[in-house]
């Protein structure tokens, strides 16, 4: 039986803080292996890279997500037992819940508010000597996921709840100010969370069936029993939450066009959907995710290396999207590598990999490529700008990471171009059909 390779350190804690993005990604290629074992916070943990790999992981069979996700990280990110820790049928009903909000017409509803927030801020930049983008896409997308969720939100609260939404993510891999910032954070906005829910179950709020709102207000869980309020205000955060998140990916794609302005030309080809290879490669090239985590659910070997029962595993998802033996020139940003090879639910992770419906990959991601493809048509078509001296530097040790400016704009006019109501992905219907295959209890009656 063949042996893990082991990193020498006695704890890798600190070299993941001090290496950020890369430190799995490193050590596989030091090894090279695809698989090899470290110590995290004193205790052994198996690391893992590349396609192979990350279909082994996302095998539900193998592995259950229940304890893998460190406290720190539920109680900024995602909130304390939500659906990302969630496994079994519990998991595929809670995640068929987030599939409906994902439909066509509810995806087509998103993208048209969105569109109207473009536009208005557009105007509104037109009057301002200087305009950091991640700050104003994470108002835009604040507004329109409220907007959509029939979440209410006052004018005078939008700027504290967009950043409150953007600390939350801001806080996961941060330590000390930044970590406390994310949990009063998301304190604040499970507060805000659970008003909304009493009151829509009171019948104080009246919100449309069929909204984020409803259907997680009024989601049975597997017993045929509501969701207490503190866990229908987390799942509600956990669909509109995401959405602001967004913001990272948009200042990365205007990055991207700004360091690449060849291709602005043919963003605008009407023979073809470029934005759609152009977003991909923002999504692979760009960091986002370093890397998820699950344990094992009973003890199995893979390619002669034992996985001892309850061992955390960690999946490096930054160096998978970077793995030479899937991606040509992976350091080099390249859209039309998309047009030449369709990726597998398992080469391409940015956003977590596996099947969508019955695995952990993320609901959103259709909403995230959708909501790229128009911000970016608006900043190719939408606005002219100049982008001044900045530092556009983003750092990798820093987990999440961005331009350090934010990417400021200057000089803005609105051209009354660009940010449309982007058609849905998917072909409607078959998220409730396999819902309904699976038996899942959300979708009967």
């Amino acid at each position: 039986m063949p042996k893990i390779f082991r990193d020498p350190s006695f704890d890798s804690t600190l070299d993941v803080l001090r290496e950020g993005y890369p430190f799995l990604y490193n050590r596989s290629q030091r090894f090279n292996s695809d698989i090899f074992q470290i110590r995290l916070m004193g205790l052994p943990a198996i690391c893992l890279h590349g396609a192979e790999a990350a279909e082994l992981f996302y095998n539900p069979k193998l592995f259950i997500r229940k304890g893998a996700v460190p406290r720190r990280v539920q109680t900024t990110l995602m909130g304390l037992d939500a659906i990302q820790t969630r496994d079994n049928g519990e998991h595929r009903c809670r995640k068929e819940m987030f599939m409906a909000l994902m439909g066509p017409a509810s995806r087509q509803r998103l993208m048209s508010l969105l569109a109207e927030q473009w536009q208005r801020y557009a105007h509104r930049w037109e009057k301002m000597d200087r305009v950091v983008l991640f700050r104003e896409a994470q108002e835009i997308l604040c507004r329109a996921a409220c907007a959509w969720a029939e979440v209410p939100l006052a004018e005078e609260e939008v700027s504290q709840r967009a950043r409150d939404f953007g600390d939350m993510v801001d806080g996961f891999g941060g330590v000390g100010p930044r970590h406390w910032r994310g949990k009063q954070a998301r304190s604040r906005g499970e507060k805000w969370m659970r008003g909304i829910i009493r009151a829509i179950r009171k019948g104080q709020l009246p919100v449309q069936k069929g909204s984020p709102a409803h259907m997680v207000a009024w989601y049975r869980d597997t017993n045929g029993e509501l969701l207490d309020v503190q866990m229908a205000a987390i799942e509600l955060m956990n669909a509109t939450r995401p959405i602001v998140a967004i913001a990272t990916y948009i200042t990365f794609a205007a990055l991207a066009l700004h360091e690449h302005p060849a291709y602005r030309q043919l963003l605008r080809n009407p023979a073809e959907d470029y934005a759609e290879l152009f977003v991909q490669e923002v999504r692979r090239y760009f960091p986002f995710t370093p890397f998820v985590g699950a344990l094992v659910r009973e003890e199995f070997t893979w390619h002669g290396f034992e996985f001892p029962k309850g061992t955390l595993v960690l999946l490096d998802v930054y160096g998978t999207n970077r793995d030479e033996r899937e991606w040509q020139d992976p350091e080099v940003f390249w859209p039309e590598r998309f047009r030449q090879r369709k990726p597998s639910p398992y080469d391409f992770i940015p956003q977590g990999g596996g099947e969508f419906l019955t695995g952990h990959r993320c609901a959103g991601e259709w909403i995230t490529i959708e909501a790229l493809k128009q911000a970016v048509a608006f900043l190719n078509d939408g606005i002219r700008y100049d982008v001044p001296a900045q530092d556009l530097r983003y750092n990798l040790t820093r987990m999440p990471t961005l331009p350090a400016s934010g990417f400021v704009l200057t000089n803005v006019q609105a051209t009354g171009k660009g940010a449309r109501a982007a058609l849905p992905m998917p072909a409607a219907g078959s998220e409730k059909a396999a819902a309904m295959a699976m038996g899942c209890p959300f979708h009967k009656g």
